[in-house]
């Protein structure tokens, strides 16, 4: 079976290209980032200029039109060298952006993805609150109908490009608490009476990729800036986390392999009694079970986008290839520390970054016990 659509020499044109851009823009910088937790904005409108924060939405409203192929090389290759950026790109690109390209009308398309797929604006998406993570039908943040508005209070946590976002795809509830047909999602600028974000978040991992609490006090927004009907936002957020999880899994992918690869070139070059350490069995072996993970995590990914793109059911394979890719990234980059020993446990070498950015993986965009749910359902089903 073959998973590309693309031919494989446009695929390794796209890939040349994002490797270029990392090599110049992304990698001299990124340590500094982390350490001073700096979600660096111009580089992101750069992602944007180059054609990356639109990657799958179509040419007629700005964006790159490519596969779900070709994003997942394009998160692959940045999250090899800063998994904290290849999450950013990821959460503009298959939450904010591609919730209003998949579920606006035209007039909200040509309105917003323009600026967002440019990197003109950068976008959030809010679905997760304080009290409920996995268990989203039970929200808090309400909308309650005022004319031709709805007043919107309540809050939004761990929202990345909380304080940064120009614009948000939030979640709220408009209908009865455990109603799935009572959850809507609305399309909120920056500067929005009522609409502020809390305070950035101070995390293990990811630090130059932002995370902030979203708030609303009284927030009126016109019932024009509703995404599809009142009631259908639920329903939405589970198809926009598909398309997601497929994200995830690519970063993961990449920071495994960032990972990986660092592992194979201190192994050659690290001697011990008299001779590299690659030529240990101890650290010989383990280089072959992070390879083997690698290649089954990618095989999961590169389905998952595969039956995306040709329009085929594709949960349950992005639910395990979220799964997957996440849990060997935080298997590859342990090991990886392992191998460069004391090392790897410090700031002067990449293997403790992949070490730190890989957990949020395993609990983002649903936790490794929710893919599990989700597979176990189809399987049963």
């Amino acid at each position: 079976m073959n998973f590309n659509i693309y031919s494989d020499e446009n695929l390794k044109v796209i890939e040349g290209s994002i490797a270029d851009f990392t090599k110049k823009y992304i990698e001299p910088n990124y340590k500094d980032w982390d350490e001073a937790q700096v979600f660096p904005v111009n580089t992101m409108h750069l992602l944007g200029e180059y054609g990356f924060l639109g990657a799958v939405i179509p040419e007629m409203y700005g964006g790159s039109g490519l596969s779900y192929q070709a994003y997942v090389s394009i998160l692959q290759e940045i999250s090899k060298v800063c998994g904290s950026i290849g999450l950013s790109v990821a959460a503009h690109n298959s939450l904010c952006t591609n919730h209003l390209y998949m579920f606006g009308n035209e007039e909200q398309r040509l309105k917003y993805l323009p600026d967002l797929a440019s990197g003109r604006w950068i976008g959030a998406w809010g679905l997760t609150e304080p009290n409920t993570g996995s268990d989203a039908m039970r929200m808090k943040c309400v909308g309650e109908k005022d004319g031709d508005y709805y007043i919107i209070n309540g809050s939004k946590s761990w929202i990345t490009h909380g304080k940064s976002g120009d614009v948000a795809v939030v979640l709220v509830r408009t209908g009865d608490l455990l109603d799935s047909r009572g959850i809507s999602a609305f399309i909120i600028e920056k500067g929005t009476p009522g609409f502020k974000p809390g305070k950035k978040e101070n995390k293990l991992g990811m630090r130059s990729s932002e995370t902030a609490p979203l708030h609303f006090d009284n927030c009126r927004v016109h019932k024009s800036q509703l995404l599809g009907n009142e009631g259908e936002g639920f329903i939405q957020a589970m198809q926009v986390l598909d398309g997601g999880r497929i994200s995830i899994a690519a970063v993961g992918l990449g920071i495994a392999k960032g990972a990986y690869e660092a592992s194979v070139a201190y192994a050659n070059q690290r001697e011990q009694f008299g001779k590299p350490i690659s030529s240990f069995q101890a650290i010989a072996f383990k280089l072959a079970d992070m390879a083997t993970k690698i290649e089954t995590a990618e095989l999961l990914t590169r389905k998952a986008a595969w039956l995306k793109d040709s329009g085929q059911p594709f949960t349950k394979i992005a639910a395990m290839a979220k799964y997957k890719a996440s849990e060997i990234s935080v298997e590859i980059s342990t090991d990886a520390i392992q191998i460069f020993g004391g090392y790897g446990y410090t700031k002067d070498y990449p293997v403790e970054k992949f070490y730190r950015d890989s957990k949020l993986l395993t609990i983002g965009e649903g936790t490794s016990e929710i893919q599990k749910l989700v597979i176990s359902r189809h399987l049963i089903k």
